[in-house]
């Protein structure tokens, strides 16, 4: 199974730019390195959250919005947990938000699937 919003295009260009993701520790600094994480700026013991980073390369995190932006635009009436979080996301934080975050998240999965090698499996709920 794929991934949802990872493409033949954007699979070989995340492939082109990371190998077998072994440069990372973890999934959030793989999404760090590519600009998908808020800008923090902190002073005085506040620490706040700002726009993201857009670190890295531009062109692999255009394709990963793109692809979230077709996530978004086949959720339709889907109930599975996924589309219930991400339609959730859309009516708290708003459709750009919510594709950043889907890119992020996908992004994050794509790297479990290149460091730890086999197959995406969506787990489904039985309830």
């Amino acid at each position: 199974m794929q991934l949802p919003g990872i493409g033949p295009t954007t699979a070989s260009a995340l492939v082109a730019s990371l190998g077998g993701g072994h440069d990372f520790k973890s999934g959030r600094q793989l999404a760090a390195w590519a600009g998908l994480v808020p800008g923090q700026y902190s002073s005085g013991g506040k620490a706040r959250l700002g726009r993201i980073t857009k670190a890295g390369d531009a062109y692999l995190r255009s394709l990963l919005v793109m692809g979230a932006r077709s996530v978004l635009a086949g959720l339709g009436d889907k109930q599975d947990r996924f589309s219930r979080w991400a339609r959730n996301l859309v009516e708290r934080r708003g459709y750009w938000k919510a594709a950043v975050a889907i890119a992020a998240k996908n992004l994050r999965l794509a790297w479990a699937v290149l460091h730890y090698g086999g197959d995406f499996r969506r787990i489904e709920e039985t309830a």
